[in-house]
């Protein structure tokens, strides 16, 4: 990441009503230069349309948007020097890959032996050297995806937009990709602005991430803070699994009765009689349910306070048979008073 002192987006305020319904509101936000950032959230939380405001294609109703320092509210998208990458690809099916890749050069009347060249360095970047002959539809979904990064990238643009880009793979292709995205970001240098309602996606692949709830946002952070440190019920429960306790059992566990989350592989399953240790706390209950998913399982622990609580553990050495079986059995869950996280001020 550059040190540039201009971020490279910002929102001042910024909203976008469609008739009553307010998608964006009064949201502001910082993207840095040359970061990998994320807006996450789910359908209809406002991440989509911050991003077409972006790239121009929707006017905010009210508030400002800079990119590196410009007031970019009114101008139209090919007047922005930013580029979307789309679900569907969106490739020219009668030209082959590397005039694909070449079109907005093209249209920008650049020397046909320039355009090759860039071109060529594009399927290196992507690693398709040699598929510059090919129709997209002699492609795999990853390589088209990969074509269109390329051709999105051919300009150089300041600020790379990508709408759910991976939504459409299957999801081991779509973990390759994470990576490899991640990668080109590095390589190339410039920033990238990603819209996910995946929350793995963004904690594996962003440097920081803005999670959007009903038009505003509710946190900004690297992943580790948005993880571990969630500012209200909604990331906690969003961002991953969270156990949300308050009220009476909150205020036996921590002295005060304000709602906390634990995250359950933060929780230890032991018998009983286990003994906590120095700076730990525990909660007795019934294991409910188990579910055996290879590299790890799941317990759901009703626990003497009324509340169900997840747990998870790796399975290091057991054997399906041998978590099953506890299920029905009394447990006492064990926690350190450090990974609890107040939320919500």
């Amino acid at each position: 990441m550059s040190n540039s002192p201009t971020p490279a987006i910002r929102f001042n305020q910024v909203s976008r009503y469609f008739g009553d319904v307010k998608a964006v509101d009064q949201v502001n936000l910082e993207v840095r230069d040359g970061e990998f950032f994320s807006m996450l959230g789910p359908s209809g939380s406002g991440k989509t349309t911050c991003l077409r405001m972006i790239a121009g294609f929707d006017r905010p109703t009210s508030g400002q948007i800079f990119l590196y320092g410009q007031d970019v509210s009114n101008l139209p998208p090919y007047e922005r020097d930013v580029n979307t990458v789309f679900q569907d690809y969106a490739l020219f099916p009668h030209m082959n890959v590397a005039d694909n890749i070449a079109y907005g050069l093209m249209v920008k009347k650049v020397k046909k032996s320039e355009r090759i060249r860039r071109a060529d360095e594009m399927l290196e970047l992507v690693r398709l050297t040699g598929f510059g002959k090919r129709k997209p539809s002699q492609l795999s979904g990853g390589q088209r995806q990969r074509v269109a990064l390329a051709r999105a990238l051919v300009n150089h643009p300041k600020v790379l937009l990508l709408d759910e880009p991976l939504g459409a793979l299957d999801l081991k292709l779509r973990q390759q990709m994470q990576v490899e995205l991640k990668s080109i970001q590095q390589r190339v240098g410039i920033t990238f602005i990603f819209v996910t309602h995946d929350q793995e996606e963004a904690l594996t692949m962003s440097d920081r991430i803005a999670v959007f709830n009903e038009g505003k946002i509710s946190q900004v952070g690297t992943p580790a803070e948005i993880y571990e440190r969630p500012a209200s019920p909604f990331v906690a429960g969003f961002v991953g699994t969270s156990n949300l306790i308050g009220g009476e059992v909150a205020k036996r566990l921590t002295g005060s009765d304000k709602l906390f989350s634990i995250r359950p592989e933060k929780i230890h399953l032991g018998n009983v009689n286990s003994q906590p240790e120095a700076g730990m706390v525990f909660l007795d209950g019934a294991v409910r349910d188990v579910v055996y998913l290879g590299l790890f399982t799941r317990y759901l622990v009703e626990t003497e306070g009324g509340i169900d609580l997840m747990v998870v553990e790796q399975n290091l050495k057991t054997t399906s048979m041998d978590v099953l079986s506890v299920k029905g059995q009394k447990v006492r869950l064990l926690w350190h008073k450090d990974h609890i996280n107040p939320v919500g001020g």
